[in-house]
């Protein structure tokens, strides 16, 4: 019969490996997200991992004074994480690295229709003879 220390024993190393992996797929995020805030998102699931390693490690030995560490260390996580985001919004840099996106409708030309950027690049035809002053007429000559 399986023992109910057994079966926590059994729990507590599954859930190490889990965090274990958690733990490197968000350092290789730390080391290479293309943007600072994919960065400080990746630190704070760091943080949130080592807070699941402290409470397995809690329930594995036992040691209560693991849980007051864990809240100390998720507090600390929080603050260091809001502190990161009010950087990257105060330097304007969230969108680093990323194409921004377009609000507003492009510019339409009011004589064709089209996009301004495109009605620049047509080509216009030139007239056949100018109107006006100068054009030679053929009526009442004989």
């Amino acid at each position: 019969m399986i023992t109910p220390l057994a079966i926590i024993s059994m729990a507590a190393a599954v859930a190490l490996v889990i965090l274990a992996i958690a733990f490197l797929l968000a350092t290789w995020r730390v080391m290479a997200g293309p943007t600072l805030p994919d960065r400080i998102l990746a630190l704070d699931t760091l943080s949130g991992t080592a807070i699941g390693f402290i409470a397995v490690i809690a329930v594995k030995t036992g040691f209560s004074l693991y849980i007051d560490i864990a809240i100390s260390l998720g507090l600390v996580g929080f603050l260091a994480t809001v502190a990161f985001a009010r950087f990257v919004m105060s330097r304007g840099g969230a969108t680093e690295g990323r194409k921004p996106e377009r609000h507003t409708k492009p510019e339409r030309d009011t004589k064709t229709g089209r996009d301004a950027k495109t009605a620049r690049a047509v080509t216009k035809k030139p007239d056949a003879a100018p109107k006006g002053k100068g054009r030679k007429t053929t009526k009442g000559k004989k």
